[in-house]
């Protein structure tokens, strides 16, 4: 489903991406793991279409990420960029003039589920709200890829266990999931696999019952292993 080859991408004399190279499956829900500043966001960002200027390969079933990308790609960016006087009834409204694959019947129910209002303005929800409000409109398209930077990063952990449990459920089974988060420790047990980012480099691409199996540890674990030595380095 996704290909990238010999991927490198700077920000002036930064180097984000170095010769990143990986073959993804459909099928996958796929951990994006990595201390701030080692690529995580760009990567997606590269994958979603938003960003161009980059060296190498990269193909979206078989398809360079842009235009002909972005009807079968749902990304959740890290921040929010819906207008703060728009309601969920407007956001709707606004994906599904986007989106042909955008279904409102679920997109409402995942909203009752979080409990949201549908009429609420946005600028007058918490950052948790907003989150969950962002996430509904990503799982409720019929995507082949979904990609999703950081979901979880302002909610309690009662919301993230809710948040989880509606993004198995809306999770299209043939279809590819990138998951970049650093709440490692809650969320891996959703994973099939796992990415870890150092840098800019790959430093590990992995099955997650791989890596029990192979080190008898925990993703959580491994992770805090791997980039304590990069740190000391």
């Amino acid at each position: 489903m996704i290909e990238i080859q010999n991927l490198n991408k700077n920000f002036g004399t930064n180097t984000v991406l170095s010769d990143l190279s990986l073959n993804l499956e459909a099928g996958r829900i796929i951990g994006l793991l990595g201390p701030n500043g080692s690529g995580k966001s760009t990567l997606l960002k590269i994958l979603a279409g938003l960003t161009s200027d980059y060296r190498g390969t990269v193909l979206l079933d078989g398809h360079r990420p842009g235009e002909d990308t972005k009807a079968v790609t749902s990304y959740l960016p890290e921040k929010t960029y819906l207008s703060g006087w728009m309601r969920p009834v407007d956001a709707f409204d606004y994906f599904a003039d986007f989106y042909a694959d955008f279904d409102r019947v679920k997109a409402a129910e995942m909203l009752k589920q979080f409990r949201l209002n549908e009429r609420q303005p946005i600028k007058n929800m918490s950052k948790g709200m907003q989150e969950k409000l962002q996430l509904v409109l990503v799982m409720a398209r019929k995507a082949k890829v979904y990609l999703l930077d950081e979901p979880m990063g302002g909610v309690d952990p009662a919301t993230r266990s809710a948040i989880l449990d509606v993004t198995l459920r809306q999770y299209q089974e043939d279809s590819i999931m990138i998951f970049a988060t650093h709440l490692i420790s809650d969320v891996e047990k959703i994973f099939d696999s796992v990415i870890f980012l150092g840098y800019g480099e790959l430093k590990l691409f992995e099955d997650v019952d791989r890596i029990r199996e192979k080190y008898g540890k925990s993703v959580d674990d491994l992770f805090r292993e791997v980039f304590a030595c990069s740190v000391s380095l």
